[in-house]
């Protein structure tokens, strides 16, 4: 691979089995089922895999995060955090997979694969209870999640039109 070159990993986070905690999960399904990714972008369901997604990490410049994000905001309301912002979100722990995400992004910092440019996209979730489907106020933000990040994505050059 050219390190030059730009390659973006777009990662969707959660457990589907935890209601809003599926977000991020659900929005890369929306991304793919709706967008046709440039060859320089990949999206990846991350599901609740942590540290198994190491090797995805490496030769990445650019990492979109979509996932649930406890940002104290109103159930559905949607957030951007980037760079130190992203950890500092992660240590209020919504579920197992956040220890997973945190963990991730130290491993990946430790390793040297840390991408340089990191953002998090997300909604704030209404239920993280027991139950598959997203909430109804977090379903109906879904569309919106998914074109902020086709908007960041635009702004990083990847040639969407």
């Amino acid at each position: 691979m050219d390190d030059t070159a730009q390659h973006i990993l777009v990662l969707g986070i959660g457990n589907i089995l935890l209601h809003d905690d599926g977000l991020g999960v659900r929005a890369v399904e929306r991304l793919q089922a709706t967008c046709a990714l440039p060859e320089s972008v990949q999206a990846l369901d991350g599901g609740t895999l942590g540290l198994d997604l190491l090797p995805y990490l490496r030769g990445v410049s650019d990492l979109l995060l979509l996932d649930a994000v406890q940002a104290g905001r109103e159930p559905g309301a949607l957030v951007r955090l980037e760079g130190d912002a992203i950890p500092e979100a992660l240590a209020v722990k919504m579920s197992m997979h956040q220890v997973g995400l945190q963990e991730l992004l130290a491993a990946s910092r430790f390793l040297g694969t840390l991408p340089p440019h990191i953002v998090l996209w997300g909604l704030q979730p209404a239920s993280l209870e027991w139950g598959e489907g997203l909430t109804p106020v977090v379903a109906a933000g879904l569309d919106g999640l998914v074109r902020a990040a086709t908007e960041e994505l635009r702004s990083w050059g990847t040639g969407f039109s």
